[in-house]
């Protein structure tokens, strides 16, 4: 009997403990894909992107620059950077989607605007429209925001795919497979559940109330799967097609 081949693997870069894959983890396995999560912060290397077909890099507390607290920065950036270059699929959410960008000659800073914390709308482009993973969302897609720092610049010849009021730059595409969003696709209500204890003294500073801020994301809970779950399967389906192109059964 010939063995099954394994499916598509996606590469998870995760950067601390409460900040795992979520909704979106769970979207990209009914597409068709495995993950593979990476754990860099418990003081593992990266592995190589040779043996993946899509990598996902996920959010966190620290800024994408913070190299001497959080020593695995510079190397998921040149992952990042790496991904593009052989056109791997990639996916980077907040400081993911930061990442991405500080690794192909874009600008991260605080923001100047204060912390964007809540539900809040991404409104879509006119460049989104043909988008492979973009081009099927609302003109104005709701999402979790929970960053502080901002994309102040874009890298060169990225395609910008969605604005916000408080943050215009919150969704790009860098070369043909890689994009980067500043909100939250994949959070529970578990998830913000936990950065609620966790960044309890930092919203109370911010002038938002912790439990206010976890039942208005789980009140929007319907809405935002039914958003973002078709975008995800549209990333799975750019992974398997290109898993297919070289071979790889999906």
């Amino acid at each position: 009997m010939t063995p099954t081949a394994a499916p598509p693997t996606v590469l998870v870069v995760q950067h601390e403990a409460s900040t795992g894959p979520g909704w979106f983890g769970g979207w990209l396995e009914a597409g068709g894909v495995t993950l593979d999560i990476a754990h860099p912060y418990l003081g593992a290397g990266l592995p190589e992107i040779t043996g993946y077909d899509g990598v996902l890099v996920l959010g966190g507390a620290m800024g994408p620059a913070d190299d001497d607290r959080c020593p695995w920065l510079p190397a998921t950036r040149a992952l990042l950077s790496e991904a593009v270059d052989r056109s791997v699929p990639t996916f980077g959410i907040c400081l993911g989607g930061e990442l991405l960008a500080l690794a192909r000659g874009g600008a991260v800073a605080h923001g100047q605007r204060g912390p964007e914390l809540g539900v809040h709308p991404v409104h879509l482009r006119r460049e989104a429209a043909d988008d492979p993973v973009f081009g099927g969302l609302p003109a104005s897609a709701p999402v979790v925001q929970w960053h502080w720092e901002e994309i102040t610049e874009l890298p060169p010849a990225a395609v910008w795919l969605g604005s916000g009021i408080a943050y215009p730059h919150q969704a790009f595409r860098v070369g043909p497979a890689a994009w980067g969003v500043q909100g939250h696709p994949e959070v529970t209500a578990a998830i913000a559940a936990a950065w609620a204890r966790e960044d309890s003294p930092l919203l109370v500073a911010a002038g938002v109330r912790p439990e206010a801020l976890v039942a208005e994301i789980a009140a929007a809970e319907q809405t935002l799967t039914e958003t973002w779950a078709p975008l995800a399967g549209r990333f799975a389906a750019v992974v398997v097609a290109g898993a297919r192109a070289r071979g790889v059964p999906g």
